[in-house]
């Protein structure tokens, strides 16, 4: 009997885009009045102004130009989601060149050599690090390179691709879900709302650490049961391809750690620091990342003697091994498109609007979570989450009499979920690309902490309930 194998990452983005296009025919289309915010300089929706507008119902030929509009508006040729891929090409170019050295395979080795029965000590810091990131700025684009990076790591310590990808991506996650500063969330939707990002500081501290300890020894548990039985893994079946892909011939010969090799080691962490710092501090974004890593991969090809052919070869190939990340994220983008040409995201908050009329206190912020929940998956940005939502339903906190402070703990932790698990995630399916993870494998490994963690949201929201 032929086993039924769960469909490619592609093939479940255009599934969801074709089921958002059939939507456009059967939900009514409407909109409300929208207001431009001076402190946010973005345009958010005016409570009590929903109306009916004219349809726009998608077709087949929207379908079909949806990936196209992922990457930029046809109409004003204004990037959507091209520079993330094009970055996301660069980040592939640049691996290219540092693993045409040598100095990533020895130095994996060498780490691998150091840290020889203290491996699992890994998991905890850099999921802390990674944690770090999200819950100060929201790291979510910017953790795509080192996915190329960790996964061979964690696979030559004894682990399977699922560890590498959990790392980064519930590490940056629950940093997301339990955002404390973030001005890319908190603090965007606390101006919507009307209320200081300070406001509600000590509730987001406290998801910040259960989740975040929850779920350290949740991919621990499960990186030591794949180290002791790696028939126990979720991607079991493609241990010996991935082993292969990403580590390499197990019969070629590593080479010994040298000061060359360290000195491009240390380049490619100066990169990243750079990256970090320009992101955080210097405004920038992939267009000034794209370029540092250009010129990073020019240095450490010089660095590594690599000649002309070598260096620009290495480069291209490097990129070739990301296509198929750079389409999945713009096949992401071009599904919300299809959403937002058929006018019908407007009618779903509206529709949840209703929805909250006279409900108990704890059930009202336990149903604002699930709304953004479900909000968060037709709009993956949690800005753009933030400046649609809040303005409608923070104000609708002050009926129910629930501070509004607790809305916006509600917001943050439900988008920190587009982060670890939504298909309409271009971050989400790029990374599994990466990690060569399907879709299905995944929603395996993480549902049970997904469980976990909502369950703990909608306590502690709860407890905030009782205690105000």
């Amino acid at each position: 009997m032929t086993k039924i194998k769960f469909p490619s990452a592609c093939t479940i983005l255009f599934f969801l885009t074709i089921i958002m296009a059939v939507l456009t025919w059967v939900v009514p289309a409407g909109q409300y009045q929208m207001t431009k915010n001076e402190e946010l300089g973005r345009m958010v929706p005016k409570v009590g102004t929903y109306e009916a507008t004219d349809a726009n119902p998608q077709g087949i030929f929207e379908v079909l130009m949806a990936p196209v509009q992922g990457f930029y508006d046809p109409a004003s040729y204004v990037a959507r989601a091209a520079d993330v891929a094009l970055f996301v090409l660069v980040i592939g170019g640049f691996l290219g060149v540092m693993t045409r050295t040598g100095a990533i395979d020895a130095g994996i080795n060498a780490s691998m050599t150091r840290l020889k029965g203290r491996e699992k000590w890994m998991i905890p810091l850099l999921m802390g690090l990674f944690a770090l990131g999200g819950t100060v700025y929201g790291a979510a684009e910017e953790t795509l390179p080192f996915y190329a990076l960790l996964i061979p790591v964690m696979i030559a310590a004894g682990y399977d691709s699922v560890v590498g990808v959990a790392v980064i991506m519930i590490g940056a996650g629950i940093g997301c879900l339990g955002s404390t500063i973030n001005p890319f969330a908190t603090v965007i939707a606390s101006n919507a709302a009307e209320i200081s990002f300070m406001d509600g500081i000590g509730l987001r501290l406290a998801i910040l650490l259960l989740g975040w300890l929850a779920c350290v020894i949740y991919v621990m548990r499960y990186a030591e049961k794949v180290k002791q039985d790696p028939s126990r893994s979720v991607v079991a079946h493609q241990k010996e391809e991935n082993e292969y892909h990403f580590l390499g011939d197990k019969n070629h010969e590593v080479p010994a750690l040298t000061g060359r090799h360290k000195l491009i080691l240390a380049i490619f962490a100066v990169s990243f620091g750079i990256m970090i710092w320009g992101v955080s501090a210097g405004g920038w974004w992939m267009a000034e990342l794209s370029a540092l890593f250009i010129g990073a991969s020019i240095v450490v090809g010089l660095v590594g003697r690599l000649s002309e052919a070598d260096m620009t070869g290495s480069f291209i190939d490097g990129a070739r091994d990301l296509v198929g990340v750079a389409l999945i994220i713009a096949i992401a983008r071009g599904l919300v498109v299809v959403m937002d040409n058929g006018n019908i995201t407007h009618t779903i908050l509206h529709y949840a609007e209703g929805m909250l009329a006279d409900l108990h206190q704890v059930a009202f912020i336990n149903a604002i979570y699930w709304i953004e929940a479900f909000m968060s998956l037709i709009v993956p940005s949690s800005s753009g989450l933030a400046v649609l939502s809040m303005p409608i339903l923070a104000p609708l906190a002050d009926f129910s009499g629930v501070s509004r402070e607790l809305v916006v703990t509600a917001y943050q932790s439900a988008s920190g979920l587009p982060n670890l698990i939504m298909p309409t995630s271009g971050i989400v399916m790029g990374a599994l690309a990466i990690g060569r993870v399907s879709f299905g494998a995944w929603l395996k490994f993480i549902g049970p902490l997904l469980l976990m963690l909502s369950a703990m949201v909608m306590a502690l929201l709860s407890l905030g309930v009782m205690i105000a």
